[in-house]
């Protein structure tokens, strides 16, 4: 408890030190280039244990606050500044070189929910000079080395880069701005105290840091003083991720462009669990870097298990491994840890910052560094007003979810930079461009990659910057308003922490000649790298891509000066990069899409060549320059280089065959003017089954034996789908496609193959001889199964397939299948290889059940688990413990051949499943170690803390039509607007969404065949009527009674059915945390005191008919087709459960 009066003390006059800041400075960078520095420990921890009183918080001028002041830690600096030093003393005394000031709340904005934002100036300054006082106390006892006083300014108790509004994502309750002036504030106060650095710590979201960091310059400037800035964030859990969703490197790259005295990691993990991210970031910065972990991870009590010297030997192996510059502690951790501390680094070397490569490094939530390795960067440019009709329509009516889904497709096309737009006479751009961009950062797949804030309005540019936590591009500035305004401008880019686009634009226009061009951007560059200090790397050149063939004469040589001014800036403007908007190309031919992309192109080609290192382009519809027909090429390049006087006339011509063409060209068929095998392999590696009779008869006649055509030709073919697929060059609806035509083949082949081999073995019986016959030598036989219980089985059959493909023999016993069937018929078949199949979680315990049964009957063939509930763990810690033969885990179709193949193969095999088995048993330790689970209440105590609904005046709407329906007059043309096709995609294991996926670089094609074929398929059901959707939903009164939900025959009436619902039995947090421990029956009225209650339940199925519709496929060997309609009744399914929700 405190024993020291209650008083406002005043704190006594600082000694300043006896050199100047910049001297301190000086002595800080020696000091760390001599040794690894040791910052203090947690003062919350130790005020926490001196047990303060409210009286303490308030002392005598605070003694009539309206508001509580408890816990409110910082404000001691003013009311108990006595035990703020002692802490400061206690953690010097125990080796600290820097002790960081009680200021990790003392802004405005956290002050104000205590009243007391009007004394922050105060708080700082007065707790600057605490810690001023300890530390030349110290240093003055004992003089051998200097101890420095750090600044500290936390992150505030809000975010500007996320909303805390569910509803709204786009919300704020903090801005840039305003955070900006609050610590400006901080700042201010802090030096008048006399700190001899700055840290930004525990940042949770980077916007909030660079908006102090934003602060701490402003006011350097004002005040002509600088001091060391350290920055230290906080990962909130083992993926690496601040809270607000970026990693580590897309961090360090958002905070760079403050040349920190150093870059850190510090709170929310203990030194074991911030290992890998430590260790990452030493490779990341050429700064110093920092850590100061909390003690551990926080134990049911909220406090910090971790000791002083099991903590002190994580940071010993940090600095012996050379990762750090800077250790100390976080939560959690007492002067006997940094002393501890101290002594486990005292004379290791200080890590030697690494010396990295000029590159541009950008970030979203995820980083993007520009180097010779990425060729050319595409940058989206369909979120822009002025050159998307659709996107600038979106905006005006403010519809901005589906505005989000344009920023998508731009990602999901290709673009590594989103440039965003707002520039439209009748829109506030300014309050467009910040919805927006704050709408996109709660989108993690859009958000991911930076973005290019682009207006010819500065303060639509700025406002644009304030919303973004990563690096961003700046388009752009230029020369064109003078040198002074140029200045500014750039000077506020960088401060802001932005990349900046620089038009070829000066006092006299924009240049359209390679010479201006060159020029204006040679000036631009040594203002910005020899006056304003602009990194070069981040200095991005554009020098303007004009219209070709517009007319005018003049105009003719825009592409040729574009190429030639880049190949120049190149090599007078080291590091800096160049762009161009691709599109302005080809403006004077905006009524032909399909030749203005050619043009491109080609163009981008060229541009590349040059040395073109980004470009604003819509990636996702740029033809592959191969592709395009050779007239095209020549058109496009003859216009770009003025190679003939006629190139424009030639190239409108051009344009207006094109307007009116078909855009489906023909048919191919150079290929069967081959030779018969050749023409049967190219049929099965590209699919088509339309001459499979003729081609598989013409290999016959020409081979000695029907045995022949399948190992000649079809295994040829065999062979290369399995390496295109292998290799990704290849997508699932291509191999099974493959399939249906190499089960063709095949079984025109088997009556001849039959024919033979009972020839032969009549002549070997009439010679006397026994012999098994002639058959083919398979590469061994796999039985494959969906396990008892579960009738799921598509990814069973793709498997299934892809194995066929590659030459095994595969015994599919179909789904539901018992053990004992399985275990019979792989004796039956003498099967070399068991796959088991599941989707859904039963199936796991009926997995173990097989492999205990295989284990008693004394098997020993490899066995094979997949299926969506599956998991490596599972397998590892469960199946695997059951069975003695070998176990392997296979997640999808892709990795089966691979994993049969080394199974069966005599050579890997023991390799094989030795490193499985090592990889399993690591598993099985992780999972045994992965700690103390999360503690539980007790059933009581959870029940105690139920969910309660307030609002006790309801009452629960009756339905119009009590009971149980039948719904079979569904069709499948009513269920086809709801069925979602991502999934079905999925199915086939072509990732993406739909309707990107159509468009994607790799997979678009095949997508787009696949889906072609699918709604073919849907017109086929809905025509003939074959598939009969089926459902029945029912309307039930209901009440709950404890944790059950009890179903009744009609209001009052007899009970039904009784459901059992589980009940959260997770401790939700601290004490007072007011989250209740919820059932699904807490969201039904009590049966007995409250309203009439009702629950709704349904079932349906799109599975009538689908039986004979597979059976009918699989016996004209079309596995293809037999997949793809069990892939849409399943869409179908779920496509009517929609429809009823919408109902």
């Amino acid at each position: 408890m405190s024993t020291r009066p209650i008083e406002t003390v005043v704190p006594e006059a600082v000694e300043p030190p006896s050199v100047g800041h910049e001297d301190r400075t000086a002595l800080l960078e020696a000091a760390a280039a001599e040794r690894i520095l040791v910052l203090d420990g947690a003062m919350g921890t130790m005020f926490q244990r001196r047990e303060l009183t409210e009286e303490d918080y308030r002392g005598e001028r605070f003694r009539d606050h309206p508001l509580p002041l408890k816990g409110n830690h910082d404000f001691l600096s003013l009311t108990r500044p006595d035990v703020v030093e002692e802490i400061h003393r206690a953690y010097l005394e125990a080796g600290a070189d820097i002790v960081e000031t009680n200021t990790f709340s003392s802004t405005s904005i956290a002050q104000s929910d205590y009243g007391l934002a009007h004394v922050v100036r105060e708080m700082n300054r007065v707790s600057a000079q605490v810690a001023r006082r300890a530390a030349s106390a110290v240093e003055a006892a004992d003089p051998s080395r200097p101890r420095f006083v750090c600044g500290v300014l936390g992150p505030t108790n809000r975010t500007a880069s996320l909303s805390p509004r569910v509803e709204d994502p786009g919300f704020r309750n903090v801005d840039f701005e305003t955070l900006r002036v609050a610590y400006a504030e901080q700042v201010h106060g802090l030096l008048e105290g006399g700190v001899d650095l700055f840290m930004v710590e525990t940042i949770f979201d980077t916007l909030n840091a660079k908006a102090a960091l934003f602060a701490l310059r402003e006011v350097f400037d004002a005040v002509g003083q600088d001091r060391p800035v350290m920055i230290s964030g906080t990962l909130t859990d083992a993926s690496g991720r601040t809270l607000s969703g970026q990693n580590l490197e897309g961090f360090v790259n958002a905070v760079a462009h403050a040349r920190p005295f150093s870059i850190g990691l510090n709170c929310a993990l203990g030194p074991t669990q911030l290992r890998p991210w430590v260790e990452e970031l030493s490779s990341l910065t050429p700064r110093l870097t920092s850590c100061h972990p909390n003690a551990g991870l926080p134990n049911e009590f909220g406090g910090y298990d971790l000791g002083p010297e099991e903590m002190a030997g994580h940071i010993r192996e940090y600095a012996t491994r050379g990762w750090v510059n800077v250790v100390g502690g976080c939560c959690g951790t007492t002067p006997e840890h940094i002393r501890q501390m101290a002594e486990a680094v005292a004379g290791v070397a200080p890590r030697t910052p690494n010396e990295r490569p000029v590159r541009c490094r950008l970030s979203g939530l995820e980083p993007l560094n520009i180097g010779p390795e990425l060729l050319f960067v595409n940058v989206g440019e369909r979120t822009n007003v002025t050159g998307s009709r659709r996107f600038r329509r979106l905006i005006e009516e403010e519809d901005y979810e589906t505005a989000l889904e344009v920023a998508r497709e731009q990602v999901e096309g290709g673009a590594q930079i989103l440039d965003v737009n707002m520039d439209e006479g009748l829109l506030d751009s300014e309050a467009a461009m910040i919805r927006f961009l704050r709408l996109v950062a709660a989108e993690p797949d859009i958000a991911r990659i930076p973005v290019m804030v682009d207006s010819s309005r500065w303060e639509v540019l700025e406002a644009g910057l304030r919303c973004l936590q990563g690096k961003g591009v700046v388009n752009s500035i230029s020369l064109k308003d003078g040198e002074a305004e140029f200045r500014r401008k750039a000077e506020l880019v960088r401060r802001y922490g932005a990349a900046v686009v620089v038009m070829a634009f000066d006092e006299e226009g924009q240049a359209d000649t390679a010479e201006r061009k060159v020029a204006i951007c040679e000036r631009a560059y040594r203002i910005l790298t020899e006056e304003v200090g602009f990194p070069a790397g981040d200095i991005i050149f554009d020098p303007n891509v004009f219209a070709v063939g517009t007319g005018i004469p003049e105009h003719d040589g825009y592409g040729v000066a574009f190429l030639d001014a880049v190949r120049e800036i190149r090599e007078r403007c080291p590091h800096a990069l160049t762009s161009g908007g691709i599109s302005n190309l080809s403006f004077a031919f905006r009524g032909s899409p399909e030749l203005r992309e050619a043009l491109h192109a080609v163009f981008l080609f060229h541009a590349v060549q040059a040395g073109l290192d980004m470009g604003i382009v819509n990636a996702g519809a740029l033809p592959v320059l191969d592709d395009l027909e050779p007239e095209v090429r020549e058109a496009c390049e003859d216009l770009l280089f003025q190679r003939r006087a006629d190139a424009t006339e030639r190239f409108t011509e051009l344009a207006d065959r094109m307007r009116g063409a078909e855009a489906r060209r023909d048919e191919d068929l150079a290929w069967r003017e081959a030779e018969p095998g050749a023409r049967l392999t190219h049929a099965l590696v590209h699919g088509i089954d339309a001459f499979v009779e003729e081609d598989t008869e013409a290999v016959r006649q020409l081979s000695e034996r029907a045995i022949r055509v399948i190992e000649g030709p079809l295994m040829d073919g065999m062979n290369r789908v399995g390496d295109l697929f292998g290799s990704g060059k290849m997508f699932l609806p291509q191999v099974v496609k493959s399939a249906r035509v190499m089960k063709k083949s095949v079984a025109l082949l088997v009556p001849h193959i039959e024919r033979e081999t009972a020839a032969d073995r009549a002549a070997e019986l009439a010679a006397g001889q026994e012999s098994a016959g002639q058959e083919s030598t398979g590469k061994g036989t796999v039985l494959m199964a969906t396990v008892k219980g579960d009738v799921h089985d598509i990814g069973k059959n793709i498997v299934g397939v892809v194995l066929q493909c590659n030459g095994y023999r595969v015994v599919d016993l179909g789904v539901m299948v018992p053990a004992d069937r399985i275990l019979a018929a792989a004796r039956e078949h003498e099967v070399d290889v068991i796959g088991l199949s599941g989707l859904i979680t039963p199936s796991l315990d009926e997995m173990v059940h097989v492999a205990e049964e295989l284990e008693r009957e004394g098997f020993s063939v490899p066995l094979l688990i997949g299926g969506a509930t599956t998991s490596r763990t599972h397998t590892a810690v469960k199946i695997e413990a059951s069975y003695s033969g070998p176990i392997v885990h296979v997640d999808d179709a892709s990795r089966a051949v691979g994993v049969v193949s080394r199974l069966l193969n005599p050579r890997e095999r023991d390799g094989f499943v030795a490193g499985v088995r090592s990889e399993y048993a690591e598993v099985r330790a992780r999972y045994a170690d992965r700690g103390e689970r999360r503690p539980l209440l007790s059933i009581e105590e959870a029940r105690a803390n139920a969910f309660r609904p307030e609002a006790a005046d309801y009452t629960p709407p009756r339905p119009r039509r009590p009971g149980i329906h039948l719904l079979d007059d569904v069709t499948v043309e009513t269920l086809r607007p709801f069925i979602d096709w991502t999934p079905f995609f999925q199915a086939w294991e072509l990732a993406g969404s739909h309707p990107d996926i159509l468009s994607d670089a790799v997979v678009g094609e095949a997508a787009s065949r696949l889906l072609a074929d699918a709604e073919e398929m849907l017109d086929q059901l809905v025509a003939g009527g074959e598939l009969a959707p089926r459902g029945v939903v029912g309307l039930f009164p209901a009440g709950r009674v404890g944790d059950d939900i009890e179903l009744l025959e009609e209001p009052g009436g007899e009970v039904i059915a009784r459901i059992h619902t589980l009940r959260q039995q997770f401790r939700k947090g601290g004490r007072g945390d007011p989250r209740p421990n919820m059932a699904l029956a807490d969201f039904v009225a009590p049966r007995e005191s409250g309203p009439q209650d009702w629950v709704g339940a349904f079932a349906v199925t799109a599975g009538h008919g689908l039986d004979r519709i597979t059976e009918r496929f699989r016996s004209a060997h079309d596995d293809y087709r037999a997949i793809l309609a069990q892939t849409l009744a399943d869409r179908l399914a779920e496509a009517f459960a929609e429809y009823l929700h919408a109902r």
